[in-house]
């Protein structure tokens, strides 16, 4: 199956572009998705192509009108949904959101510009809403841009080797491990011990304790979200006592 994706802007050119590279390009190319852009301008009825209006009440800025949202969204043949618009107060955008987008057939995003959606746009044709978080951006390409690449790299096929997706931050709940290359020693740092050891089971509890110990540093809140550490993941902390990010040469 070919994930669809829709995403309605008024930069399609930002959108296409950096479809084209890397990752999405790949994905592309192999038909794991499909990318349809599409610019709401199109669907404007007045000889400037307006989309946007003074806000009702008074205010700053300008405010997306609802007419050229939704002739696009109810006319555009096979529009993917659900369709979700991207605006500071929509639910937050997280690794669990992108997995489930992959398992789905398809799905359309809205790019907001300017001071947002006239909120009859949202009523009548979003399905959700979502954000990337606590801040605040000039447009929503740069989120739409977001959510496809960590979405499409969760579909198989995506990234050539599937285990890449599986194997790295947030897949487990858990931030990943530290990565070394070779050289093996730089600096004065050394890759740890236990890399270099050929003991892959070893190697294996090395990593979920390094991922643990710095999940607990730097975002307990994941930790918290778990239910907490598991008798097991006990153990291998204390096999394990210290973030080996980097062994220093004495």
């Amino acid at each position: 199956m070919t994930l669809r994706i829709d995403v309605l802007t008024l930069f399609p050119d930002a959108i296409r572009q950096y479809a084209t590279t890397s990752v999405l390009g790949r994905a592309s190319e192999r038909g794991v998705y499909e990318l349809f852009v599409h610019d709401f301008r199109d669907a404007a009825t007045d000889v400037h192509r307006s989309v946007d209006d003074t806000p009702f009440g008074g205010g700053a800025g300008m405010v997306l009108a609802p007419e050229p949202i939704v002739r696009t969204i109810e006319e555009t043949p096979g529009l993917a949904r659900p369709v979700l618009a991207l605006t500071p107060s929509g639910r937050t955008f997280n690794h669990d959101v992108a997995t489930q987008l992959s398992a789905l057939e398809g799905f359309t995003l809205l790019c907001g510009r300017y001071e947002g959606f006239d909120q009859r746009a949202l009523d009548l044709v979003v399905d959700d809403e979502i954000s990337l978080g606590d801040f605040v951006l000039a447009g929503g390409e740069l989120a739409a841009l977001c959510v496809i690449e960590s979405v499409v790299r969760l579909v198989p096929g995506a990234l050539g080797n599937d285990e890449s997706s599986v194997d790295e931050t947030f897949a487990t709940g858990l931030l990943e491990y530290p990565q070394f290359t070779k050289p093996a020693s730089f600096r004065g740092r050394d890759v740890p011990e236990v890399l270099r050891s050929g003991d892959h089971a070893r190697i294996a509890r090395w990593r979920l304790a390094q991922s643990l110990r710095r999940t607990m540093d730097r975002r307990s809140d994941l930790i918290e979200r778990r239910g907490g550490l598991s008798d097991d993941e006990r153990a291998v902390l204390e096999e394990f006592p210290t973030l080996d990010d980097t062994a220093h040469n004495g």
